[in-house]
């Protein structure tokens, strides 16, 4: 089939582009012929054969900003101009999906994100009225909804709300794909719409987290000697990924040799709030260097050389980790947990909501699980078992990886794409 991608951005290290990657490279590998349709290539040199630029579709354009800013946090905007440039400029969306539909001559379209989280309110709108006009089979790839945000798609104006609640999920005849049993059960329950849960997922065929000759230095680098245990925390620097824990937990070890390595920045982190909270929490418990903010030596995809030829990419962070620190209180779904699967690294979680013991937690995987963040005596010693005890930390390792290729690997994904193509193509 000719399966077209409608998407916001696409080439970057967020989930909803990450996951769009994998699922373009299952669809090819499955034989289907792939063309996407972005208001903003970032990583990603643009093939002009299959890849079409929509300014207006970027959520940084002037006409997307302008909405979000005025929908949701100006209270003193007018509701009716505010409504008339949503859906102006969702017609010349609209327009340029129609053109793009007929010239590549798609069969099966997939939003992604674009029509469940009101992030781009004209996409969002301009995606529905075209999927209704063509009546194309089409998937919607749902990773975040409104409500899953608090406030945040919240509006002070009564008319938002009610053009948000029509239009966000899209519910035509399109098939939904959802990231957990959370947002599946929502699904049922809120709208009476059926849909597929699909799991983020890894290429459990390709080496990762493999220590090397490259790698071997990262010790050195980050100022540390090559017999200290390094724990990492592979994630940004955000309030939800509870990483007071995982410096409470170096504490709590009392150990010299054990370092925590924190490899994400903390540019989502709105006026470096929570960045600020962690770095007076390390200087209160004199951690002093026992903790590393290393965002400046790692990448979130693939190596990249840097002018003093150093540069090392999350594979290179997996490989160099004795375990993994993962105690967020809330996500999605969770793809460092499988990353640290997939690098046959050890993980200490803590249950976080929606989504880690329904999805992941009660498969089966061997991981020091916390309650609410409290690292009870019984799970301290758990972690110091598999932090020294060699045995333990490869056994558990070889357990969660041999796991995880059955549950989360690219054969399962290429299996649930089968479903919902032959869904898609049914309900239209």
């Amino acid at each position: 089939m000719r399966i077209g991608f409608i998407i916001g951005r696409i080439g970057g290290v967020d989930g909803v582009a990450l996951e769009t990657e994998k699922w373009i490279e299952v669809m090819q590998r499955m034989g289907h012929e792939i063309f996407i349709l972005s208001g903003q290539y970032e990583e990603r040199p643009m093939d002009s054969r299959f890849e079409t630029l929509v300014p207006e579709m970027s959520f940084f354009s002037p006409e997307s900003f302008w909405s979000q800013k005025k929908a949701f946090f100006y209270p003193e905007t007018k509701p009716d101009e505010l409504i008339d440039h949503i859906d102006l400029y969702s017609k010349v969306i609209y327009k340029k999906i129609l053109e793009w539909i007929k010239d590549r001559n798609i069969e099966l379209i997939i939003s992604e994100n674009a029509s469940c989280l009101p992030s781009h309110l004209e996409m969002g709108l301009a995606i529905k009225n075209a999927v209704k006009k063509s009546g194309i089979p089409t998937i919607t790839h749902d990773h975040d909804f409104a409500w899953e945000r608090g406030d945040r798609y919240l509006s002070p104006h009564k008319a938002i709300n009610e053009y948000v609640e029509s239009h966000f999920p899209m519910r035509l005849h399109n098939v939904h794909a959802v990231i957990n049993t959370h947002a599946h059960n929502t699904m049922k329950d809120r709208f009476e719409r059926d849909s597929v849960n699909v799991p983020n997922v890894m290429d459990f065929d390709i080496p990762y987290g493999i220590p090397n000759n490259h790698n071997k230095n990262i010790p050195r680098v980050l100022g540390y000697k090559e017999d200290d245990i390094l724990l990492f925390q592979i994630t940004r620097v955000v309030g939800r990924k509870g990483i007071e824990t995982a410096i409470d937990l170096v504490h709590q070890l009392g150990d010299e040799k054990i370092k925590l390595v924190i490899t994400g920045n903390y540019a989502d982190d709105e006026g470096g709030k929570y960045y600020n909270e962690l770095v007076n929490q390390i200087h209160e418990l004199k951690l002093g260097d026992r903790v590393r903010f290393a965002y400046h030596c790692f990448h979130n995809k693939g190596v990249v050389e840097k002018s003093d030829g150093i540069g090392y990419g999350l594979t290179d962070a997996y490989a160099s980790a004795r375990a993994c620190t993962y105690f967020s209180t809330y996500e999605g779904f969770g793809n460092a947990f499988v990353e640290a699967v997939l690098g046959k690294r050890p993980i200490f979680v803590n249950n976080y909501e929606p989504v880690y013991w329904p999805d992941i937690g009660s498969k089966g995987f061997k991981a020091v699980m916390l309650e609410n963040n409290v690292i009870t005596p019984e799970a301290l010693e758990e972690m110091k078992l598999v932090i020294y005890n060699d045995k333990v930390n490869r056994e558990v390792a070889e357990h969660n990886f041999e796991l995880g290729k059955k549950l989360f690997s690219y054969v399962t994904l290429e299996e649930k794409l089968g479903e919902l193509i032959e869904r898609a193509v049914k309900a239209a």
